[in-house]
């Protein structure tokens, strides 16, 4: 984890022990997600960001291949019940290149943003959103630590319940 963006003291704490159960905390997130849900992903490269992003798509009942969007900046996934909105600003020089790029604009209210690199669009990401840091212990190299922070009541509601509960 970035040590800079980190919380001082994040509220909230789990242990992942492998790249699935990063998924199913994702599954989780998705499963209980509503329109205008906005996860704001933060870690170094192979932390699980991905993974917890495909979680998220498996649990909104998306079927297709869900990938990282770093050439793309931006794939939509249509779902049965929410469209997801999967941004990577790792190729991002600057947070205003996502204005410029339409990244983050009002279509998203209908659906779940999942924002990979969340960090590199700090500005511009909404203040109502769930970020969540996933960190890499150096001596368990399969294990992550989820240190979540939510703005709002209706993220504070989702982190409760996909990623409070057992």
């Amino acid at each position: 984890m970035d040590r800079a963006t980190a919380p001082a003291a994040p509220p909230r704490a789990r242990l992942s022990t492998s790249p699935d159960e990063t998924r199913t905390f994702g599954r989780r997130l998705g499963a209980a997600a509503a329109p205008g849900t906005v996860l704001a992903l933060i870690g170094p490269l192979g932390a699980g960001k991905t993974q917890l992003a495909k979680g998220v798509a498996e649990g909104l009942g998306i079927t297709g291949v869900v990938n990282s969007p770093t050439f793309v900046l931006m794939n939509e996934h249509p779902g049965p019940r929410l469209r997801m909105y999967h941004i990577d600003a790792y190729r991002l020089d600057d947070p205003e290149d996502a204005s410029a790029a339409g990244l983050l604009d009002d279509r998203q209210a209908d659906g779940v943003t999942v924002i990979e690199w969340a960090d590199r669009l700090e500005a511009w990401v909404p203040a109502e959103r769930l970020v969540i840091w996933l960190d890499t212990p150096p001596d368990r190299p399969l294990h992550r630590t989820l240190y979540w922070q939510a703005g709002g009541p209706a993220h504070a509601r989702l982190a409760r319940e996909a990623l409070e509960s057992s």
